[in-house]
């Protein structure tokens, strides 16, 4: 956590794989302020994230706001694709989808968003808080340090740490898949 200055705490933000995230369904609550607790998504390797730090390239944009403009964005990692929101709350965010012609290297900062479909279809979403266009060294090496993080939560589940427990409880996690997600991704930066 890192504070601003001003006394407010600001939760890391977490390097997740987008095959992570889309698989990741299981939110909490915690904090003292009953009004607006705050929410983090537990993944099946064990981050618990309240924001979250991607990069990949930028496939897709479209406004789908209906009163104002509300922009959603497709961002694709070596693992799978991302979809990040912007509107009025994230004015610089959302300019920047406005603008952004695909293909293009973005990285977001955010936080992570669950929406139940009407079928019960979890989908997993970021609601960006920054977005900005990054070369492709920027996101090679968020792939590499993505990578190296996600193994080490990989390790850490065998463990006793609450949220490693939470995540084998919850999600049944298979280790093996997750080990292949992160050998594949480090696979990509090879073939470039």
């Amino acid at each position: 956590m890192a504070e601003n200055g001003s006394g407010y705490v600001r939760e890391v933000a977490h390097r997740v794989f987008a095959a992570e995230l889309k698989e990741s369904n299981l939110q909490t609550k915690e904090g003292q302020d009953e009004q607006y607790p705050k929410q983090y998504l537990l993944t099946p390797t064990g981050a618990k994230c309240n924001r979250v730090f991607i990069v990949g390239t930028l496939t897709e944009t479209e406004n789908v706001g209906t009163d104002s403009d509300f922009w959603r964005g497709r961002i694709v990692d070596p693992t799978g694709a991302f979809y990040v929101t912007a509107g009025q709350y994230q004015p610089e965010a959302a300019q920047v989808l406005a603008k952004t012609a695909p293909p293009e290297f973005i990285a977001v900062i955010g936080k992570p968003t669950i929406f139940t479909t009407k079928d019960g279809n979890v989908l997993t979403s970021i609601r960006a808080e920054s977005i900005h266009v990054v070369d492709a060294s920027t996101r090679d090496r968020w792939v590499v340090e993505t990578a190296s993080l996600t193994a080490k939560r990989i390790a850490r589940l065998q463990g006793n740490e609450p949220d490693a427990v939470k995540a084998r409880e919850h999600y049944s996690t298979d280790v093996e898949q997750y080990k292949a997600m992160v050998a594949m991704a480090v696979e990509s930066m090879r073939a470039l």
